[in-house]
């Protein structure tokens, strides 16, 4: 049985009926992106994904990469094939302007390129997001003369991109960091430290590698507020654009990891030699406000390699079920001459199945919607309406990368539990997806952080403006499907939970603001679940709403789908919503063991 990847007709759903991402193209900047030459878009997408790429994600697997004596990694041979038909097709910054190597796609549709892109191989996808987040902050804060060197070269491919910001006694408290820079009588600055779990940090794909370090500059201050940011080149660019010597950023060693062996995590010490150079990158004591640019845009593709690893999950389980024939029918349970049946006429197979479907189709609606509102903000005609679309995006974000790859790793652990032993072994897909996917709780910010984000930063956002704004278009859809006779019971059910939610931010934020701060930042995950549930939820009615005014006039062929669209959300409300309530009346007790328990009441000595 092939591996899947991602449902192509709700890739279509989501792009075309849910969204409706032809409009873009009455935009001037979008009016080559009509229908018709978006659905070509996603075919060639698919079929490089399926055809070339897939085929290497297992080969990658399980030869990983290797770490050489002199200090080069390689990686397997046949990502160099694969990465090649990237660079000729214009696959690496699809978003950007043709001027610089890319293909000035509208956001959207650029997420249903990464859901097979990423979905095919998301270790070998990582060396190109990641290249395209470094060029992003060069075409940022680079002066005119760093963006002629590097980001036509970064955007097409060529050379590759990182971020370097982890080290070891740091980790996630970046403001901790070692790493120096001393500023040189001709401008650059002279870089010295270890840098740690860098993806991409060294390969032998391309034959220079551009590093975004963090860095801090010798009598800046400490903490966060004295942090810069640098370019500094595997090899160093020489002003004529041709390579120099090489920049003593050396790797000395690699990860041995649970999931995702292809791509490469490197240490990389900075300077050992006294003759790693670097670049200033923007202003002095900038550099985390400069890198929070790319933390968005990262943060996302991690929901997406989240999703990405559910949605391959779900529908190989979902083939799997039908072809699988285990166990006479439950209705038929005492007839001895009974056949057995496909494992999906089974109701616990069932509800498996249903509830992987709900969570990626809610998942990837979620996902895309990020990526319409940035198309929204770039054709908005007034700031207002920019910040306004920025504001859903800022509190977005968290539950993107928290709460969907939390649901996305549920999901591949379901996706094995159909399988039963079959998914516990290698000779089945779905035990490498949950490896693959693990990764997704904890890089680019664990998810703890980012509940901490969502409750001490994204809540109190403009003042509160920019939740208000995401429930005001979640009332829309509450609105629109209390109309519909099929769905109101849902919308009805759904306006309940958002009215709880709204009420438990304003307890929980305002006890963050107070002496109970501790106790509110330990409800502070939970409040991340909850508020993604109920995005979930707003999701799946949204769904409906379209489905079930379509499903009257459906084709034979379409009527099943949109069915699916509205079990889905009934599924979801029904089995779900009820949970969250009483989470959220859990929070808003405020419960106090998480903080009152003693350190030595843990036990474990």
């Amino acid at each position: 049985m092939a591996q899947q990847i991602a449902d192509r007709r709700d890739v279509d759903f989501v792009l075309h009926e849910l969204l409706d991402v032809g409009q873009i193209s009455s935009y001037d900047k979008f009016a080559e992106f009509n229908k018709k030459t978006i659905d070509l878009i996603v075919n060639e997408a698919r079929n490089l994904a399926i055809k070339e790429i897939l085929p290497t994600h297992k080969i990658g697997d399980e030869k990983g990469v290797v770490l050489e004596k002199d200090g080069s990694v390689t990686v397997p041979e046949e990502f160099h094939r694969v990465y090649q038909l990237l660079r000729d097709g214009e696959w690496t910054a699809v978003t950007e302007d043709p001027e610089w190597g890319g293909q000035g796609m509208p956001r959207t549709v650029s997420m249903a390129v990464s859901d097979y892109l990423v979905g095919a191989n998301y270790a070998l996808q990582m060396y190109v997001g990641l290249t395209h987040g470094a060029g992003k902050l060069v075409e940022a804060f680079g002066t005119e003369e760093q963006k002629k060197l590097f980001l036509k070269k970064m955007f097409t491919g060529e050379w590759t991109g990182t971020m370097l910001l982890t080290e070891s006694e740091a980790g996630s408290d970046v403001g901790a960091l070692t790493t120096t820079a001393v500023k040189n009588d001709d401008g650059t600055y002279s870089i010295s430290g270890t840098k740690i779990f860098i993806s991409g940090g060294e390969h032998n794909m391309t034959e220079n590698i551009i590093h975004p370090v963090l860095a801090r500059v010798e009598g800046a201050p400490a903490g966060t507020s004295g942090i810069s940011l640098f370019i500094v080149p595997k090899y160093w660019v020489h002003e004529d654009g041709s390579l120099g010597e090489f920049n003593d950023v050396v790797c000395t060693g690699i990860e041995e990891k649970m999931g995702i062996h292809g791509s490469s995590t490197c240490t990389l010490a900075l300077g050992s030699k006294g003759k790693c150079r670097g670049l200033l990158l923007g202003q002095e004591n900038k550099g985390m406000r400069e890198m929070f640019l790319m933390m968005n845009e990262a943060r996302l593709l991690v929901g997406m390699q989240g999703l990405a690893c559910a949605s391959a999950s779900y529908l190989n389980a979902v083939n799997y079920a039908r072809e699988r024939v285990q166990g006479r029918h439950l209705l038929n349970m005492m007839d001895k001459s009974a056949s057995a049946v496909p494992i999906i006429q089974h109701p616990d197979v069932r509800r498996m199945l249903l509830s992987m479907k709900s969570y990626v189709e809610g998942m990837r609606s979620l996902i895309y919607y990020v990526g319409y509102c940035e198309d929204m903000k770039e054709m908005a005609e007034t700031e207002e309406e920019k910040d306004r679309y920025q504001g859903i995006i800022d509190v977005l974000i968290p539950i993107c990368k928290g709460y969907v790859t939390d649901r996305a790793l549920d999901v591949c652990n379901t996706g094995i539990q159909v399988y039963g032993g079959y998914g516990y072994t290698k000779e089945y897909p779905q035990e490498l997806l949950l490896r693959d996917c693990r990764i997704t709780m904890i890089y680019e910010g664990t998810n703890g952080i980012q509940a901490m984000d969502l409750l001490g930063r994204k809540l109190g956002l403009k003042k509160g403006q920019a939740i208000m704004d995401l429930m005001a278009e979640m009332q829309k859809t509450i609105k629109a499907g209390k109309e519909i006779e099929a769905v109101a019971s849902y919308a009805e059910e759904l306006e309940k939970a958002l009215n709880k939610l709204g009420e438990v931010a304003m307890h929980l934020g305002g006890k963050a603001m107070s002496e109970e701060v501790l106790q509110a930042f330990s409800h502070a995950y939970s409040f991340m679940e909850v508020s993604g549930d109920v995005a979930m939820a707003w999701m799946l009615l949204w769904r409906a709403n379209v489905a079930a005014q379509k499903l009257d006039k459906a084709k034979k062929k379409d009527a099943p789908f949109y069915e699916g669209q509205i079990k889905s959300c009934q599924y979801f409300v029904e089995n779900v919503l009820p949970t969250t309530m009483g989470k959220m009346k859990s929070i808003q007790k405020l419960g106090g063991a998480v903080v009152e328990i003693s350190e030595d009441s843990f036990g474990g000595k």
